[in-house]
């Protein structure tokens, strides 16, 4: 199947949802919802991924277009990844389908004008 849109989830340690964010704008992404959330994790996936966990998390959800999801990932993967102070995890799921979105048609010398 094609799917228009991909959901991004990034879940880092609390106080990088801004980090992801701006990440994620630079590769197209118009915006996000930040979800507060707990993390949990046992002692073997600790020393597996030499990460410590910690339990207050924020999970970043990203609508984008699907042609950008690759790069909002790889965006994400440098700038809040693992081996980083975010220790982020980040993937995609499809979305078949999605209401209230609104296209952007303005150009980029449009927006400059402003």
């Amino acid at each position: 199947m094609n799917f228009e849109h991909e959901v991004i989830f990034c879940i880092v340690n609390a106080g990088f949802a801004d980090a992801v964010m701006d990440a994620a704008k630079e590769y197209g992404a118009r915006g996000g919802t930040v979800i507060h959330a707990r993390g949990t994790a046992n002692g073997l996936a600790e020393k597996k991924f030499e990460i410590a966990v910690q339990p207050e998390k924020e999970m970043v959800m990203i609508l984008v277009p699907s042609e950008i999801k690759d790069d909002v990932l790889h965006g994400l993967y440098r700038a809040v990844g693992l081996k980083t102070p975010g220790q982020g995890i980040a993937f995609s799921l499809p979305v078949d389908a999605a209401v209230g979105l609104v296209e952007n048609t303005e150009t980029p010398e449009q927006k400059s004008e402003k």
